[in-house]
């Protein structure tokens, strides 16, 4: 919505300057943006009750560490920024959206007496501002994980490799490592999307000067996510004939068949 809206306006300037145009206002352009922030608004409500898949992430984690420590480390680091990113998230939306009081008793006072009670004011701004900044500690150890992930798939890939003395990888142990590749190239591409966002939402007079980047690297990350979705979903292909079968099994008893190269 908001790259769309940002060109129904330019198309009306240009459409005003050269007279097809009574004024160079579009509805269209003010129609989607309030549709944009109904959906944001959705989408926020939504993730409410985000915090619960959190916490039996960080529990599942305990109980079953990734293959390193360092992995590991990095984990727990992301589960407790998303602690206190979802709390704040939804403080601030309920601020913004005068559902609860900007200002409420300290919880401090409860231990005396009321006369003497304190007010504490919630800036609604500043919550913001801390909860996109833990969104982006997770994104800055994304990145430490990225880097840990590929150590990973290139350990896995010479290790098929010696498996087999040196020889090439078979047609599954293809698939397997081009499925795993690409999945890791989707995570980078998602996380350089969201990579200036969490950057522009944490500062307090932003990173950029127009919205249309903002829905620019949005949408990058949206499709590509949208993509990994679509193929960790698809159905397997149908099994190959008979005759297929033989044949496949053919090239890979071969010694000249390629192995996957990085």
């Amino acid at each position: 919505m908001k790259l769309i809206a940002p060109f129904l306006r330019l198309r009306a300037r240009v459409q005003h300057k050269y007279g097809l145009r009574a004024t160079p206002d579009s509805a269209g352009a003010n129609a989607y943006e309030k549709l944009g922030s109904v959906l944001g608004n959705s989408r926020t409500m939504w993730r409410i009750w985000g915090l619960l898949p959190i916490i039996q992430w960080l529990i599942s984690l305990e109980r079953s560490p990734p293959a390193t420590r360092t992995l590991l480390t990095i984990e727990r680091l992301q589960g407790w920024s998303m602690l206190a990113y979802y709390p704040l998230e939804h403080l601030y939306f309920l601020l913004s959206h005068n559902i609860i009081p900007s200002t409420i008793t300290s919880p401090l006072s409860f231990f005396s007496s009321s006369k003497t009670a304190k007010k504490l004011r919630l800036n609604a701004n500043k919550i913001s501002l801390w909860s996109t900044r833990f969104w982006a500690l997770y994104v800055f150890l994304h990145f430490a994980h990225l880097v840990e992930d590929r150590k990973l798939l290139i350990q896995r890939h010479k290790a098929l490799k010696m498996s087999k003395g040196g020889a090439g990888l078979t047609k599954e142990e293809k698939k397997e490592m081009g499925e795993r590749w690409d999945a890791f190239w989707s995570e980078v591409v998602i996380n350089l999307g969201y990579l200036p966002l969490t950057i522009h939402w944490s500062l307090e007079k932003g990173l950029f000067k127009n919205d249309v980047w903002v829905g620019l690297f949005g949408l990058v990350a949206a499709v590509t996510s949208f993509r990994t979705g679509w193929r960790a979903t698809a159905l397997p292909p149908p099994p190959p004939t008979p005759p297929a079968a033989a044949e496949e099994k053919k090239e890979e008893s071969s010694p000249s068949a390629p192995g996957y190269e990085l």
